[in-house]
């Protein structure tokens, strides 16, 4: 088969790969309905990542089962399912806690830019959705196995209450989704920071009630400004930068929480300001399948629409493409179709 592979900065290439195969009994083989570009694939894409030679590129899926191995139970061929960038057994004590991406056994989910992707503990890790889904339905369900039920985390992660005022920084997909998640959750004000009309304009329709353009220690002030001078509730960071981190830190009222999951990079935190910002942390890599039971019934009912973050629909074979528009941000989210 053909998929993507990255050579080095801003080379994206579609070419044969092996074609997957059950290698261990709890496997499964997924066909993709349908996989995208992450806005985390730009860190090595843009060589600030290094990789060790030609990478097979791809986390994020949703699609039919093919085939499964011999100690599958709960997953069956036919099934149309979503999982996780980790594969976890959703047995052992951190899953049992509802932290799946630390499962003891996690396994790297990173091939799925292609056709057939070859998923670890299927049982612990799909999630099949009551029937296949109508074309229409896919977008969303994509958007689960990732950048939503990060966004998701981001907002539990920042403890969003009903009636909350949250600051989201960060307008990329998992920013947009988790303004999406924050109205869910009930928040009454959202500031999103955002500097482009297209992202703003999503926004909005997601539940933004501000736009903040500012960045930086401008930013805060702005926040301060819109909040009288107390803070945002909750603070939702998702670019994982110097400069986002202390941008949320610095817009949290004291007591308040941040949740971050954008993949830091050259992120330092200073002891002494933390002490004095009297604010809660938590973040990580999302646990995404905590929520996918929960995600998928919401998409499925119709009571969100996560899948209006795919602005670039492309045919896989053009995924380079699709790497290039979201790098030069003509495109929010590439959604990629086999």
């Amino acid at each position: 088969m053909k998929g993507a592979v990255l050579y080095g900065p801003r080379d994206v290439r579609f070419e044969d790969r092996s074609t997957p195969k059950i290698v261990e009994p709890t496997d499964a083989i997924v066909r993709t309905s349908a996989t995208c570009v992450c806005g985390s694939d730009l860190w090595p894409y843009r060589g600030l990542n290094p990789i060790n030679g030609p990478t097979p590129m791809g986390h994020e899926y949703c699609g039919i089962v093919e085939e499964v191995g011999s100690a599958v139970k709960m997953i069956k061929p036919g099934q149309f399912v979503i999982g996780s960038f980790f594969a976890s057994d959703n047995t052992c004590p951190h899953c049992k806690a509802g932290y799946q991406t630390s499962c003891q056994h996690r396994e790297s989910v990173s091939t799925a830019q292609a056709p057939l992707l070859r998923v670890p503990l299927a049982d612990g890790t799909l999630v099949a959705t009551p029937e296949v889904p109508p074309a229409d339905l896919v977008p969303s369900f994509l958007a689960v196995s990732d950048v939503l039920g990060t966004g998701w985390f981001a907002a539990v992660a920042a403890n969003v209450k009903p009636g909350a005022t949250v600051a989201v920084v960060g307008d990329g997909a998992v920013g947009l989704l988790g303004i999406h998640s924050a109205k869910h959750m009930g928040a009454d004000r959202i500031i999103a920071m955002s500097r482009h009309a297209p992202r703003q304009k999503l926004a909005r329709e997601f539940g933004a009630t501000d736009i903040v353009v500012e960045r930086g220690d401008e930013a805060v002030a702005r926040i301060k400004t819109l909040t009288k001078g107390v803070g945002a509730d909750s603070v939702l960071e998702c670019v994982g930068t110097q400069e986002s981190m202390m941008q949320a830190i610095g817009s949290t009222r004291p007591g308040g929480s941040v949740g971050y999951v954008g993949v830091p990079h050259g992120v330092e935190l200073d002891g002494e300001k933390l002490f004095y910002a009297h604010v809660h942390l938590h973040g990580g890599p999302a646990p995404v399948r905590r929520f996918l039971p929960e995600l998928i019934d919401l998409v499925w009912k119709g009571r969100i629409n996560p899948g209006k973050v795919f602005d670039l629909m492309l045919p896989l074979d053009q995924v380079a493409e699709g790497y290039r528009a979201m790098d030069e941000r003509r495109a929010i989210k590439t959604l990629l179709q086999p």
